[in-house]
């Protein structure tokens, strides 16, 4: 499979990587962790004058009719610099559903401010008892009959923007019980809506989530996206979309570990010679060397099946690409520490803050034992995995 870029595509690469080098390296980020919300909205509207938050919606939506690749090069050349303004909850996952099931006024209210850069998103769908189980889900939407209003209650946490997003795309249980695969549904509700509590979680990679606690919220019928009881598939579809987002992302950060690691071991010198003569450190670099490549070509393959029409397909990739994400990029991220001689994991060096957003991106949308599990028993799936 061909996967050099075309001269659009690297139009894109060469113009988020000057921006990066600019206007956001990661020193913005270190300064940005103190604020309020830990991303610029100036900034955020700049991505949308650059067409950015656009590149892979339908021209009709206000996009630019690119595809998912043009994004996970974004997303890719965004995560070296550790750039915190909210494109996977806004763009991938919220904007993304809107995108797919939104009616024409639900896509012109909600979607095309955000590609301009006026508005950001978020999609709370993770509950405390859920984990990974998409289904699981006590959040309740009741409709009283003859009403044009649904009434939800519940709780939705580590909700990524959650506490900042301008509008929340909910899951919330219309019918069924809990962990019922029918039931589901999808609102779109104000972040200032009346009886929304959200409070603002830290993460360890400095980013802001949310808690979410829906008590009584009042929507009216046309907040509804897509099909009543029918949002599970979609769901797992936005999740995949997340996944591969993720792998995108920390495909920045894992080049950024590898590279840093081999100009220290150019610069550092013991007994007189550069520490990157000695055979053993040279080895280290090469198996990561190897490793960053892993996770770059499954990171694309991953994002080019994203919206394949053959979910099996889709599914696989993306589970392979976050194995490798989760797998290779622990030995990029461990052994970078180590080259590094331990300052690595220190606030004022911007390895420590590429290992932690790394992390916490390995875990989200499905950590490796998830991804395994996921498709163990599938036929054909062995030949993704590398079990230690």
């Amino acid at each position: 499979m061909n996967f050099d870029l075309s001269e659009e595509q690297q139009m894109i690469v060469d113009s988020v990587a000057k921006f990066v080098a600019n206007d956001s390296p990661v020193e913005r980020f270190r300064k940005l962790r103190d604020s309020e919300r830990g991303w610029d909205p100036e900034v955020w509207k700049r991505m949308g004058e650059f067409g950015w938050l656009g590149v892979a919606y339908p021209e009709e939506q206000g996009g630019f009719g690119g595809d998912f690749v043009d994004l996970a090069l974004i997303l890719e050349q965004l995560g070296k610099g550790l750039v915190p303004e909210p494109l996977l909850p806004s763009v991938v996952l919220a904007g993304g559903l809107i995108s797919r099931l939104g009616t024409e006024a639900q896509v012109k209210a909600f979607l095309e401010p955000m590609v301009e850069g006026e508005t950001s998103l978020a999609l709370a769908y993770a509950e405390r008892q859920s984990r990974y189980c998409l289904s699981d889900c006590l959040t309740t939407a009741e409709r009283e009959d003859g009403s044009d209003l649904f009434t939800l209650n519940g709780e939705k946490t580590w909700v990524l923007n959650g506490a900042f997003a301008d509008q929340i795309v909910v899951v919330a249980r219309t019918e069924g019980q809990p962990q019922d695969e029918r039931g589901l549904s999808l609102f779109i509700v104000d972040g200032n809506a009346a009886r929304l509590t959200r409070t603002v979680v830290r993460g360890m990679d400095g980013h802001r989530t949310g808690l979410l606690n829906f008590d009584g919220v009042q929507v009216s019928a046309d907040r509804l996206l897509g099909a009543q009881g029918e949002a599970l598939s979609h769901l797992e579809w936005a999740m995949d979309r997340g996944a591969a987002a993720a792998c995108a992302e920390g495909q920045g950060q894992i080049q950024e570990l590898f590279d840093h690691s081999v100009a220290y071991l150019k610069e550092r010198k013991q007994f007189g010679v550069p520490i990157g003569s000695f055979q053993a450190l040279q080895h280290r670099a090469a198996d990561m060397f190897a490793e960053v490549e892993l996770c770059k070509s499954t990171m694309i393959l991953a994002a080019i099946l994203v919206d394949s029409e053959d979910p099996e397909e889709r599914m696989a990739e993306i589970s392979a690409a976050k194995l490798q994400l989760s797998d290779g990029g622990w030995f990029v991220q461990k052994n970078a520490i180590q080259l590094l001689g331990g300052i690595g994991v220190t606030d004022e060096q911007d390895e420590g803050l590429l290992f932690k957003r790394l992390r916490v991106l390995q875990g989200l949308f499905g950590d490796a034992d998830h991804h395994v599990e996921r498709f163990q028993t599938r036929e054909g799936f062995d030949a993704h995995l590398r079990v230690p």
